[in-house]
């Protein structure tokens, strides 16, 4: 495997950590909008859900940022990213031209993210990540079946 194909999940899964990173620190500082948004949007228990919501993009995000249970943690944004979407950016119920096509842009870019992380669950962290990490093979038999 030549340098760049190591590399590049490493810098993915960091610019990818980037933006879940600030996106859950705006929607913390702006809580009362964010769990306004929901209520808008008829999710039930919006304080709850924006929590919950933050505290397993915060999660999933370090699981990225660091390459540990790198898999997991995309799984875990791939949920969330998806549900968001399709429940607070539903552009095929908007009647303004205007205000449809703008969803359908942050629509579409969040489909787009949702598939970045379905690539890292198949691949996980690559090299450079505590899940890429070769364990030292400390018995070589019994790891062979021997």
């Amino acid at each position: 495997m030549s340098f760049g194909e190591s590399i590049a999940p490493l810098f993915g899964r960091w610019v990818l950590a980037w933006f879940f990173l600030t996106q859950a620190y705006h929607h913390a500082l702006d809580w009362n909008n964010t769990a306004l948004l929901l209520a808008m949007k008829a999710v039930p228990t919006p304080p709850a859900i924006l929590l919950i919501a933050l505290i397993g993009v915060v999660m999933g995000s370090l699981s990225l940022l660091v390459g540990f249970r790198t898999r997991i943690g995309a799984l875990v944004l791939f949920a969330i990213t998806i549900g968001a979407t399709v429940t607070l950016h539903d552009y095929w119920h908007l009647d303004v031209e205007v205000a449809r096509d703008a969803d359908f842009d942050i629509f579409a870019r969040n489909i787009a993210i949702a598939g970045g992380l379905l690539m890292l669950v198949g691949m996980g962290s690559g090299k450079f990540g505590f899940d890429g990490a070769k364990p030292a093979d400390s018995d070589s038999g019994a790891a062979k079946g021997h």
